[in-house]
């Protein structure tokens, strides 16, 4: 905000007059409220007992007691997409978000960079004397911006938080996450023996952050954005808590749905006349892909039955120990005396998540090799749902049941993908209606202009020097004394991986084109037809009934969707998507340098060996060495170089499934020297799995032979990058606990060169890169 300097200025100081106005920072007006925006991931709506689900969380029906659940309230079927509108009130397309940041491509609507022109609602309230916070994940970042390397233009202190703490990309492993503090990356502050877990980790810097403005300056208002990992996988709980919910589930996934759909009902979250939608309600054959398909409950076997329940269990208690981590938080501030002036905002990104396959998982990153699952492994580690030795989720039946009683789950645009829980709380100015319901229709892009009308402030005309775009949210604060007011959201559009539909004045056309098909051919599809103002799980389908109406909201949609940038739609597969040549951050190279004393290299942006030759070779200066060398990935896949007990070894993890070690009985020698290792690929069986020589060497002496395979998939899907002299997170040895740091001499440097094509599948690739949503 530009102010003029108003005092007077003289040859003598003496003669003139200061004015401090001009150069004082912005001050919120008295009374402002605090603004905690808590986004959940991949939570269905009839997950929480909140709204009729099974899953305990007290604290999210606190809030709700104290505000208001909405019952209406949409997304856009994905997190990146979502969470662009959730800061910035501007539909997705608009901010670059067709797709997650991984999908990005060249052109407006899919370039996964938010223009400097849909400014965050951060940017606004920080100009207006706010304190703001970013806790959590993020995920606004491409993939190729995220790295020590990388320009810091779409990290969230370049979009109006002035702290920041949590994960960049899609989803973390919550007992070892790679994290990431303002502008660098960190270790995480203690191990899971000492009681880590991310959920707990991000409360308490919540807290902290708070309590650091609050000592300073008790009056000052902070926007806090809070989102912890949770739903997403990989399902990561305490025992103690997973075991809260043994047989809760056993009633499996189609019973689910009728217990729960009676209890919304009673509610008040679903009318008294909802039905349930149907189990695949469009054909494998013809829409959907084979991994979106949902197993009947009466096919599946009792191994299968009694997995899938675990699954379940494991969910729901990551779920209610985050509520109870976020209850922590809310304590702080109503013993602070903050809540009561505190305006929360509790959603959930899209639905309930169908990435877990119709099997489900325990090691999600064994289909991202093109690694078969093994059911009797699978069940030997059902006690280990959930722990370290875990990577788990949920397969797509119970997707379906946590976002009853609607069709599909995340990435769609049916109701099972959109409509979402939403909660607002402001007990200052609730007090007469908290605990009720409000069904009016409403968008993620409602909740920037709802949030500034309450604190009073406008929209801004210029941030930063950059004229703003007009935004395309109405404010829901007019339904918070008037249950019964019509909505002021007519008219929404949906389009997401190939999948579309449009909401009009209680109707809504829905296209039978299913996510990520490869199919194209849009204007071959056929559109259904519900009025979900009476038919909210759009079991109807009215489109032979009413073509006039079908014809004319179809030709509103192309109106929107041109509009806001919905153009090129694209569904290809994730393997088309993955061949797509995107800018890269450095130029390809076959010798890569690395050096102790620094960050992890995230895998997307360090040195790939799969599927082909490689050698790292460590340059030390020692006289009784200990620790790691080099460490690449985690239990569930990855290889490292380290010395124990004086002994050279190396470790190539496979998949989890073997740990494929080798140690010298050589002595190592001290002073200067070069130890190192050499794999020379002889061949692939089954394709991509790399096999062959492998040769671990002092100087210029092999001092261990043998064989060994390499997996041809990433090693892990977010995390557990390259680090030298430790081990940052996740061991990748049950040799050693991690970080096992280098001691007894230095290392100089670490070259790791590689020869030959590595292998892409890029089928797997593209799951895998929809699995980081």
């Amino acid at each position: 905000m530009n102010r003029t300097f108003n005092g007077v200025i003289n040859l003598d100081v003496r003669d003139s007059t200061p004015d401090w106005e001009p150069f004082l920072p912005p001050r919120a007006r008295e009374g402002s409220p605090n603004v905690l925006y808590i986004v959940w991931d991949d939570t269905g709506i009839a997950s929480w007992d909140t709204f009729g689900g099974l899953v305990k969380t007290p604290n999210m029906t606190r809030l709700a007691n104290l505000g208001l659940r909405y019952s209406n309230w949409h997304t856009t079927a994905l997190c990146s997409p979502t969470r662009s509108s959730l800061l910035t009130g501007r539909n997705a397309h608009s901010n670059g978000m067709a797709c997650i940041v991984e999908g990005a491509n060249g052109f407006p609507g899919l370039s996964a960079v938010i223009p400097p022109e849909n400014g965050t609602l951060a940017e606004i309230l920080v100009e207006h004397g706010y304190s703001t916070l970013g806790i959590g994940k993020w995920h606004l970042t491409p993939e190729t911006e995220s790295s020590m390397a990388s320009s810091r233009r779409t990290w969230p202190t370049s979009r109006g938080f002035e702290r920041y703490y949590g994960y960049l990309g899609g989803e973390t492993n919550q007992w070892f996450p790679d994290l990431t503090y303002d502008q660098h990356f960190i270790e995480q502050p203690y191990s899971p023996e000492d009681g880590y877990h991310l959920s707990r980790d991000l409360a308490d810097r919540a807290i902290e952050f708070v309590r650091d403005i609050r000592q300073v300056d008790p009056d000052k208002p902070w926007f806090c954005y809070f989102a912890p990992g949770a739903t997403h996988a990989p399902h990561h709980a305490p025992r103690e808590w997973i075991e809260k919910y043994k047989g809760v589930f056993d009633m499996g996934y189609e019973r689910y749905r009728e217990v729960v759909l009676e209890r919304m009902k009673e509610h008040g979250v679903v009318p008294a006349d909802t039905r349930l939608s149907p189990i695949n309600p469009w054909p494998v054959s013809d829409v959907i892909v084979p991994g979106d398909h949902v197993k009947p409950w009466d096919s599946l076997t009792e191994d299968e039955r009694r997995l899938f329940c675990r699954m379940a269990e494991v969910f729901a208690a990551f779920c209610a120990y985050t509520d109870h981590q976020i209850g922590r938080l809310l304590d702080y501030l109503e013993e602070s005396g903050q809540l009561d002036n505190t305006i929360v905002v509790v959603v959930s990104d899209n639905g309930a998540s169908g990435e877990g396959s119709p099997d489900g998982s325990v090691n999600e990153n064994k289909f991202f090799n093109g690694w078969p699952e093994d059911a009797a492994e699978n069940l030997a580690k059902l006690d280990k749902l959930g722990g370290p030795d875990a990577y788990n989720h949920y397969p797509t039946g119970w997707a379906w049941a946590f976002n009853t009683p609607y069709k599909m789950f995340k990435r769609y645009t049916l109701e099972g993908g959109i409509a979402d829980p939403l909660i607002i709380s402001w007990p200052k100015q609730m007090k007469d209606v908290g605990g009720q319901v409000r069904d009016q229709y409403h968008h993620a892009i409602d909740i920037v202009p709802t949030v500034l009308e309450l604190v009073g402030i406008e929209p801004p005309q210029q941030i930063k020097g950059h004229t703003q775009s007009p935004m395309h949210g109405t404010s829901m604060a007019y339904s918070f004394s008037d249950a019964h007011a019509p909505s002021t959201r007519i008219t929404q559009y949906y389009a997401m991986l190939g999948t579309r539909a449009l909401y009009h004045d209680g109707w809504k056309v829905v296209a039978r084109h299913g996510a990520l098909n490869g199919k194209g051919d849009f204007m071959a599809d056929e559109w259904e037809l519900y009025h979900v103002d009476e038919d909210r799980a759009e079991t109807c389908d009215l489109s032979a009934e009413h073509p006039d109406r079908v014809r004319q909201l179809v030709g509103l949609w192309f109106a929107e969707a041109g509009a806001n940038g919905a153009f090129p739609l694209d569904d290809r597969t994730p393997r088309e998507q993955l061949a797509l040549e995107r800018p890269l951050p450095a130029k390809p190279r076959d010798v890569y340098v690395y050096y102790p004393g620094t960050a992890d290299v995230p895998e997307g942006v360090a040195v790939n060996v799969r599927n082909r030759s490689f050698s790292i070779k460590a340059e030390l200066d020692v006289d009784s060495p200990e620790g790691v060398i080099f460490a690449q990935g985690s239990r569930f896949g990855g290889h490292a170089l380290f010395i124990k007990n004086g002994a050279l070894r190396y470790c190539y993890n496979f998949l989890g499934v073997e740990e494929q070690g080798f140690v010298s009985d050589e002595p190592l020698p001290t002073g200067s020297i070069t130890v190192g290792v050499e794999f020379a690929k002889e061949g692939e069986e089954p394709e991509g799995v790399a096999r062959g020589r492998l040769r671990l060497f002092v100087g210029d002496q092999a001092v261990v032979e043998g064989t060994m395979r390499t997996q041809p998939g990433k090693f892990a899907l977010a995390g557990e990058g390259l680090c030298v002299g430790r081990d940052s997170a996740d061991p990748v040895s049950s040799d050693y606990t991690a970080p096992f740091p280098f001691s007894g001499g230095t290392i100089k440097k670490v070259t790791v060169s590689v020869s030959g094509a590595h292998y892409v599948d890029h089928d797997l690739e593209g799951m895998a890169m929809l699995a980081r949503e």
